[in-house]
């Protein structure tokens, strides 16, 4: 009996170390069949990415009506499996351009495209252009006699082309579907640059950025202040730069032209010491609910490249990989945030919300974008204007000297001499009484084949007859636009300009 050792122990320790097995290896399939469950419904069956769909010997678009019979033939008969922009027919769509080229005018590189959505009228869009350019019957007809502009009009062949793009099957925008205001804004934005990241990749763009025209990019840093040479300096393994926003800090409340008129901005915190921000923070946000009035994450230029797709209005990101980037330390996006008292019902006029603190929660995203709503709609004029002067403008000059000294706000005056300057030349009139010449010549046609008309078509021709003359100083004899021409007037409306 003494020469018999007992073996239960043995056998519970050889089960224990069997179960833990089987448990670490269930752990760690677990995570990988997840992971590969949630690509497979991200990826949605190996769809062809759409940067590379067309043919590099054409430049079709979703919904070419013009194409020719020949060339239809050609595309039916060639078996090539092109599908479109969007969606996954193999019918044609984006009805737009055929063959079109951007009139560069240098072969300086990089090229790099801008795209934007834009409701704004002559007085912002023509500086913002300009001013980006910065080398040489409506505003769309305006736009589109600009070299290296192109306009989309927003119809309703595009919002069904929109309708079918990969960007609905996904999950990083999913929480702005379907709801109004601010958040339909945003998506739409994100299927613009959607699109624009195919119209710059056709034109031989490098790099690519999402700007509103209430934005500027300040170049600060590069050997010479030029969009151009800050992204020549860019390494070659970089995939996106990030450029940190600073806000307009207005001093007047009768503002006219912000890009001409304002030179003090807020930094962004990126660059700025912690203990300068952390230190100045409540005086900084003079009782408005964050550091900035409304965004702070800056805005970003991508890399033209394959698999690349828009991440927000802000980002940009990649489908096969995640994309090295930077952050810029010196440049910025100078975002001129409600710079003007009209801005405020201008953005209430845009929504049909109710100025109640929890239906603006549906519309709009940032606090102070909602103040601002149920201010513009529930007071009086001069309560508004009482409102806007405690809230945005910067009438304190102690506090300006103040915060001047300390960093967190900044003159800039580079983009206003630029813009009071492209003034002062005659480019913006010059651009008008080109397009004047370009609209008679329409007029005088076949008004039936003048000009595209819009599904979401916004104002009339005398408020933009109005304007221009306003703006630009048009005499009033002037004739200014057609009919049957359609104005970019409606914020979900888009026009992407590249420039070499």
């Amino acid at each position: 009996m003494a020469g018999i050792r007992p073996t239960t122990s043995t056998s519970q320790t050889s089960s224990a170390q069997l179960f833990t097995s089987r448990l670490l290896l269930l752990l760690t399939l677990l995570p990988l069949t997840l992971a590969a469950f949630a690509f497979l419904l991200q990826w949605r069956g190996g769809l062809t990415d759409p940067t590379t769909r067309w043919s590099p010997d054409h430049h079709e678009f979703p919904g070419m009506e013009s194409i020719s019979g020949s060339i239809k033939d050609t595309i039916r008969n060639s078996g090539s499996g092109c599908t479109d922009l969007l969606g996954q027919s193999h019918s044609l769509s984006f009805p737009y351009f055929r063959d079109w080229k951007f009139g560069f005018g240098s072969d300086l590189k990089p090229k790099i495209c801008i795209t934007t959505s834009t409701s704004a009228g002559l007085e912002q869009t023509l500086p913002w252009i300009f001013y980006h350019k910065a080398a040489s019957p409506t505003v769309s007809k305006v736009l589109e006699t600009i070299a290296g502009v192109k306009v989309i009009y927003r119809t309703r062949e595009l919002e069904e082309q929109q309708a079918k793009s990969r960007i609905w099957n996904e999950t990083w925008l999913s929480s702005f579907f379907y709801k109004p205001c601010n958040y339909e804004l945003f998506v739409k934005q994100s299927l613009n640059m959607e699109m624009a990241i195919v119209m710059a990749r056709e034109a031989g763009m490098d790099w690519i950025i999402h700007l509103d025209t209430d934005e500027l990019i300040h170049p600060a840093g590069a050997r010479e202040y030029s969009l151009r040479q800050l992204l020549m300096d860019v390494p070659g393994n970089v995939d996106m730069v990030i450029f940190p926003n600073y806000e307009s800090s207005v001093e007047r409340d009768d503002t006219k032209e912000p890009f001409s008129e304002v030179s003090m901005f807020k930094k962004n915190y990126d660059h700025l010491p912690k203990d300068v921000y952390f230190g100045n923070y409540k005086e900084a946000t003079r009782g408005n609910p964050n550091y900035f009035l409304t965004y702070g994450n800056g805005k970003s230029a991508a890399r033209i490249q394959d698999h690349l797709r828009p991440n927000g209005a802000h980002r940009w990101h990649n489908y096969m990989k995640t994309p090295n980037e930077v952050k810029l330390e010196e440049a910025a996006v100078l975002h001129y945030t409600y710079p003007k008292f009209s801005d405020l019902t201008s953005r209430r006029d845009r929504c049909g919300c109710k100025p109640t603190k929890e239906d603006v929660k549906r519309c709009f995203m940032l606090e102070f974008d909602r103040s601002a709503f149920i201010i513009a709609s529930t007071a009086t004029e001069e309560e508004m204007l009482l409102w806007y002067r405690e809230r945005i403008v910067w009438t304190d000059r102690a506090l300006n000297l103040k915060l001047l000294r300390k960093g967190i706000l900044t003159r800039i005056y580079t983009p206003m001499v630029i813009v009071q300057r492209l003034r002062e030349t005659g480019v913006f009139s010059s651009v008008i009484a080109s397009a004047q010449a370009v609209l008679s010549s329409v007029k005088n046609s076949n008004s039936s084949t003048a000009g595209v008309t819009s599904s979401t078509k916004i104002g009339h021709d005398g408020e933009s007859k109005a304007t221009a003359r306003r703006v630009l100083q048009i005499p009033d004899n002037s004739s200014f636009s057609s009919r049957n021409s359609t104005a970019i007037s409606s914020w979900p409306g888009s026009f992407s300009g590249c420039h070499s």
